[in-house]
């Protein structure tokens, strides 16, 4: 199969966008669970790790589904969810204007 090389560029674009969001929103995360569970530092910070992984091999969209991996894992070790902050990392919106226009 070949590939357009005029679309490597913007797949390269893409992947460090979507790294860039994931890196932000697992460091949210992080301040979130180490809030809740000061103590347990260590194992929030491997628990990102791997549900980070777990959602790379699901997904060229990972930051979709890395909170809900995180929070069913944390429920498996017997924790309770977080509140987390974590739905204005992608595409925050400062204005009152709506996210989109219509073209006419």
């Amino acid at each position: 199969m070949k590939t357009d090389p005029n679309t490597e560029p913007n797949k390269t674009v893409f992947l460090q966008t979507v790294s860039v969001a994931l890196a932000q929103l697992k460091q949210q995360l992080q301040h979130d669970y180490e809030q809740a569970y000061p103590d347990l530092r260590e194992i929030i910070q491997l628990v990102l790790d791997e549900e980070e992984s777990n959602a790379w091999n699901l997904t060229l969209f990972p930051h979709l589904l890395l909170p809900d991996l995180v929070e069913a894992h944390v429920a498996n070790l017997n924790l309770r969810s977080v509140e987390t902050k974590h739905a204005n990392v992608f595409a925050p919106n400062h204005s009152d204007q709506p996210a989109f226009a219509l073209c006419g």
